[in-house]
């Protein structure tokens, strides 16, 4: 066991040996942390925080009670191999979040990213690749292998299927299910996650500049409403365009996916 000497543990709480704890940490009372977790300078764990497995927090990041970090995955293809979750920087995870750690088959390591906001209940299931500044909204679930990328915003209640990917900046309404792709940039609500339109809102406030604003317009148009496969339309924006946020569209739609795409006004 490794505890900084600048960390402040309450005797309540159960440090494994092993576990390694950084400079200025502060554990508060009745936590449980594992042999094989990581904490880094400056986290908080308020208080009944369980961090188990091969664990790994980042600095000054702030846990609300009764949260539980890097439980084994809810899958039955596992069997109890060692398997990861990797949490990083300055994120607040508020009261019963749940992250489970990666499985052998999906690359073995469940990752968020830096700056982030997991409301109450929320969960991050195994193997999820998540970028930063993402928003997971009170009871919103990821199911597994689900890949949301930086600055996304997923609403209160939703239902993320595994293997969708979400893009770069896109919104997802409360109440929804996503069972497909989302486009970077795409406004996804209704029950059954239709594709409305794009996240102006979140676009301005990030101070994007108008022009680019009215490219990913008239690109949201051409998906929508154009000749062809969706795709090949996204391939001709491509050609097309001299926005870097509308290529940014075309990279994500050309990649390989597991999951097909939510097209504009369709389920």
């Amino acid at each position: 066991m490794s505890i900084d000497p600048t960390a402040q543990i309450h005797p309540s709480s159960i440090i494994e040996e092993g576990a390694v704890i950084g400079a200025e940490v502060r554990i508060g009372p009745f936590c449980h942390i594992g042999p094989k977790v990581r904490i880094a300078r400056g986290v908080t764990l308020q208080s009944h925080v369980v961090v188990q497995g091969i664990c790994e927090i980042g600095e000054d990041t702030l846990v609300h009670p009764f949260a539980v970090l890097g439980g084994i995955p809810q899958d039955k293809k596992f069997k109890g191999e060692e398997t990861q979750l990797f949490v990083g920087a300055r994120n607040r995870i508020r009261e019963h979040v749940t992250m489970n750690t990666g499985t052998e088959g999906g690359g073995g390591v469940t990752r968020v990213g830096d700056d982030g906001l997991f409301m109450a209940g929320c969960h991050v299931a195994h193997d999820c690749q998540i970028g930063n500044n993402v928003v997971v909204v009170n009871n919103a679930a990821l199911a597994g292998h689900c890949i949301i990328e930086d600055d996304v915003i997923i609403g209160g209640l939703s239902g993320v299927h595994q293997f969708v990917r979400i893009g770069r900046g896109a919104i997802i309404g409360a109440v929804t299910m996503v069972t497909n792709d989302v486009i970077p940039h795409g406004l996804v609500q209704a029950p059954r996650g239709v594709l409305d339109g794009l996240n102006l809102i979140g676009l301005k406030r990030r101070g994007v500049a108008r022009s680019d604003i009215t490219a990913l317009r008239a690109a949201f148009q051409m998906l929508a409403q154009g000749d062809g496969a969706f795709q090949d339309r996204a391939r001709r924006l491509g050609e097309e365009t001299e926005s870097d946020y509308v290529r940014d569209i075309v990279r994500f739609v050309t990649a390989e996916s597991d999951r097909s795409f939510l097209t504009p006004g369709k389920g």
